[in-house]
């Protein structure tokens, strides 16, 4: 069975090496264009191509995959594997594989359709996700499903963290979709018609920090905004990034001490107890924060060194 791979970013590396590794015919793959990246604008290969190129395989690049199809076809592909690809495919390029394209979506279907199921997932609350492999149709992540590997969520987890586990698990249940396609033997479940969601892109203004939220409310958003775009707030006028943050039970004294402070007011100078933040149901606790082009640190340095002083009001 001959095999074309489809992605971009790192979380399509491990899967893609997966493939290669478990001994399957790969004869190509389709990523990005190259993109500059930092402040020189130097030309970067998707962690994908980088991947393949190491491997020796083939590599297309199409600005976009629709005006690309006779290049598709001549890869030679009998079925195409998708991994956070990042471009729509056409019936076009659907034909092209007469074995199928498949595609490995790192959110349980059919709730977490589209760009971000990881962090949204994450804001969301939830405690179980996973990753779904599913035939591709024309249409939003709207095929019938071959198989689902479920994964509980740790109350810490980050997106990054948690993206780079699915990323395993992904790499994992691509070989054992394998094994079901190559046999024959197996059922495709249709997602149904309820419950179904659609999450776009992340964007940065998402990242904003409102502490009118729960303290549950605020750590989530600074959990799935990590490592990118990052949570962010901003004290008398600068902006302060906010990598990790965590829920805080405070004491009957406290809560009668606090009660008349403000809605994003630092509540204590004390480094020791940390950079506390009133929130909509009491506190919650900045653990990690990182001033404007300055380094990571904790919110008890942060607060030590002046930086922050109780009273003071976070706003944005």
């Amino acid at each position: 069975m001959k095999i074309v791979f489809a992605g971009a970013p790192e979380f399509a590396v491990k899967p893609l090496k997966k493939l290669i590794e478990s001994g399957y015919d790969v004869v190509g793959v389709i990523t990005q264009a190259d993109k500059p990246q930092g402040r020189k604008g130097i030309l970067t290969p998707t962690p994908v191509k980088t991947t393949a190129l190491s491997y020796g395989l083939p590599v297309l690049q199409p600005e976009k995959i629709r005006d690309a199809v006779d290049e598709v076809r001549a890869l030679g592909g009998e079925l195409l594997i998708t991994c956070a690809y990042g471009q729509i495919l056409t019936q076009a390029v659907l034909d092209c594989f007469p074995g199928g394209v498949w595609n490995i979506h790192a959110g349980l279907l059919p709730k977490y359709r589209g760009a971000s199921p990881i962090q949204s997932c994450i804001l969301a609350g939830e405690e179980i996700t996973g990753v779904s492999i599913m035939k591709t149709e024309l249409g939003l992540d709207c095929g019938d499903v071959l198989c689902v590997e479920r994964t509980a969520i740790g109350e810490t987890e980050t997106y990054g963290e948690l993206s780079e586990r699915l990323s395993t698990i992904g790499a994992e249940l691509l070989i054992k979709a394998l094994v079901l396609l190559e046999s024959g033997n197996y059922e495709l479940t249709p997602q149904g018609t309820e419950n179904i969601g659609v999450v776009r892109k992340i964007q940065k203004e998402a990242a904003k920090l409102d502490f009118r939220l729960t303290a549950k409310e605020l750590v989530d958003l600074v959990r799935a905004m990590n490592p990118a775009p990052v949570a962010y707030t901003a004290l008398d006028g600068n902006i302060l990034n906010v990598w990790r943050a965590e829920r805080v039970v405070l004491t009957q004294a406290e809560q009668a001490e606090y009660a008349a402070a403000k809605i994003g007011e630092v509540l204590t100078e004390t480094p020791k107890r940390g950079l506390l933040v009133k929130c909509g149901d009491g506190a919650v606790k900045l653990t990690e924060v990182q001033p404007a082009g300055g380094k990571r640190m904790s919110g008890g340095d942060f607060l030590n060194g002046r930086k922050a002083r109780k009273g003071q009001v976070f706003t944005c």
